[in-house]
Formats: structure tokens, sequence, C-alpha cells
């Protein structure tokens, strides 16, 4: 197969790239616009590749994106592109409106026309994978505030009820896409992800964020209590996943991606700390640099993914625990401090985001 793959230079999108290069025989067309979180230094194993292209394109750029489909003629377009970052949407609303809204929007029309086009064999076999978030959801009951709290889990069918500029793009984006099925008949499959987490992730959000200022001393700030919880998937298990349910996912269906790995946000920022004094040990233990801060606006208290129905039908299941993934997480950032230098390029330094009232 021939994937179109937007936001191929960012987190996830790039390791969905690297395990399609890897582990088949499949080729990628990487569509990314370059934002402060793309950089193609993630994709150079695989960059040479003659599976691999790259065209730097803006998903809001209609007739770059027609030029795209005309010449590359893929199979399937998995979407990835996007503004991800809670706290950056609280401070600029707007580009993910533009991005997450309209750039879906427009993705999805350029899809259409390229698909109604196709031979009726190619047509039927096309796909349109869109990415999402669990933050689409909301939160859930947390352990504080209910008693069985720990039995409630995001199902394909949880009501939405977004809680961020960011997760209200997304939620927006994911209705765009069923509606494009619902209407128009485009072949479309959706996926919504706990928090990812592993290599080549831009320093901005919690775990390479702490990893980086633990090893310059500086200050760990935890938001509120640090009681929030979180459910952790190993970036390349979902890329698997990924790869997985755009190649055997039945269309119109809706696949949650969870890591089984609910932990709360000090317990992280805390195993980061104790890991590091393993591997870099320093005199006064890496804890010590934690602090508590006032909490993100609007925070959501808690997510996890019921991510049965994924292993159920098509066979997935997380490789890595929290603290397998964990480890070799921290291992990474000390292996490539010069790639986590290069990426930030002064455009971003680690100050806090997303505090506007």
């Amino acid at each position: 197969m021939k994937f179109l793959i937007t936001g191929g230079a960012g987190f996830i999108g790039s390791a969905v790239i690297r395990h399609i290069i890897r582990n088949t025989v499949d080729s990628v067309i990487n569509a990314d616009k370059l934002t402060y979180a793309g950089n193609l230094e993630s994709l150079a194993e695989i960059s040479d590749s003659h599976r691999y292209s790259f065209e730097q394109v803006d998903i809001c750029n209609r007739v770059e994106l027609d030029r795209v489909f005309r010449e590359h003629q893929p199979d399937a377009v998995m979407h990835l592109a996007a503004e991800s970052h809670v706290d950056r949407s609280i401070d600029g609303p707007a580009d993910f409106i533009e991005t997450n809204i309209v750039g879906t929007y427009t993705l999805l029309e350029a899809a259409r026309h390229y698909w109604q086009g196709l031979a009726s064999e190619q047509k039927d076999a096309f796909r349109f994978h869109h990415i999402s978030t669990d933050e689409v959801y909301g939160d859930l009951p947390h352990p504080d505030e209910a008693d069985n709290a720990l039995q409630h889990l995001f199902t394909e069918t949880t009501a939405y009820a977004p809680s961020s500029p960011y997760s209200a793009s997304k939620a927006s984006s994911d209705h765009l896409v069923r509606a494009w099925r619902r209407t128009y008949g485009l072949p479309t499959l959706v996926t919504n992800c706990s928090n990812n987490y592993g290599p080549y992730h831009f320093p901005e959000k919690l775990i390479p964020l702490v990893i980086l200022n633990a090893l310059e001393g500086k200050s760990l700030p935890v938001y509120g209590k640090g009681d929030q919880i979180r459910d952790w998937l190993y970036v390349e298990d979902h890329a698997r996943a990924l790869y997985k349910v755009a190649t055997q996912g039945q269309v119109g269906e809706t696949y949650n991606i969870g890591g089984h790995n609910e932990k709360q946000n000090i317990e992280v920022v805390q195993t980061i700390c104790d890991i590091l004094q393993q591997l870099r040990p320093k005199a006064a233990h890496y804890r010590e640099l934690i602090s508590y801060v006032a909490d993100r606006p609007g925070h959501d208290r808690r997510y996890a993914i019921d991510a049965s129905k994924i292993e159920r039908e098509l066979g997935w299941r997380p490789e890595e625990t929290f603290e397998s993934g964990i480890r070799k997480t921290v291992q990474w950032y000390l292996d490539n401090l010069a790639w986590c230098q290069r990426v930030q390029d002064g455009s971003y330094q680690r100050e806090r985001l997303g505090v506007e009232q």
C-alpha cells in the first residue's frame, strides 16, 4: 500500500512512518508543514528509503493537497497533522481552530475529490484514517470523588465533553470525519488514543520536559497536587495499533487505543527522577527539584481508555508496560540530548504555557 501521512514529521507521525518503513513493504508520502513541533531529524534513519518521500505541505492549502493526491496516488490517508498541546491552546486557540478544524475539513474535501475519481476497485480499497485523542471525552471520575471511579473508562460510545480549546478542536474534527462518511460515503475510520510518550517527543509535554529540566537542575513544576490521572501509551505501541487499524479496521468504526497504564502525574515525575538518579546520579536527589504550581485552567482530572475493542477485533495490545517504556524513554533522551537542543531552535525555552485565566 501507499500511505499519505499528514504530520509525519511530528512525534506520533514519525513513529508511524518509522514503523511502516522498518516492518512492511508499504510506501509513505509524508505531508508536513514543519511547524515548531515537526522535525525531519525524527525520520533520519529511514529518509533514504526508496519507499519514503516528503512533501512540505500545509493541510489548509487545498491546491497543494490536490497536487499531492494527483502526483502520488495514495491508497490510504493517515491524518495526524494537528496542533496538540493543551497549554498552547489556552494561550492561542486560533491556531488550533485553523489546523485541527479547517485543516481537517480541507483534507477531507481533497481526499473526497480524489477518492470519487478512482476506479471502482481502488475506490473500494481506499481508507481515510483520522487519528484523535481521548481528551474529546472530557474527564472521568477520580478516586477522590468516587469509590468505584477506576471502573469507569472511556469507550468508543462515550459522549463527547471536551474541556479545552485543543480537545474541542479535535472533537470538531472527529465529527467532521464521521459526517463525511455519513453524507458522502467516504470510507473513514477514527481512533482515539491516551497520552503518548517515548522517543522524539518535543520537549513541551510532561515527560520530556521533566527529563530535560531535571538534567539541568531546574525546578520540576507539577500542576495542582499532581493527582491528575493519565493512561500512558508508548508511542511505538501506538504506531503498531494505527497501522493495524488503517489496514485491517472496519470502515465507519472507532477504535480506542490505550496503554493500560493509569498513573498520577506526580507518580510519573517521581519515577523519572528515580530513573535519572540511577542512570545519572547526583548528590541531591532529582526528587528535590519537584515543586507545586497553580493548576492549569479547566484541567481534566482523569483519563483512561478501555482498549478492549481493538484487542478483541484486531488483536492489538500494548507490548510495553509503563515501567519498561519510561526507562527506554529516559535512556533515549540521555542518548540524544543534541537532538533536544536542536529541535527547540530558540522558539521555546521550556517555559510554562497556558496560564491565562
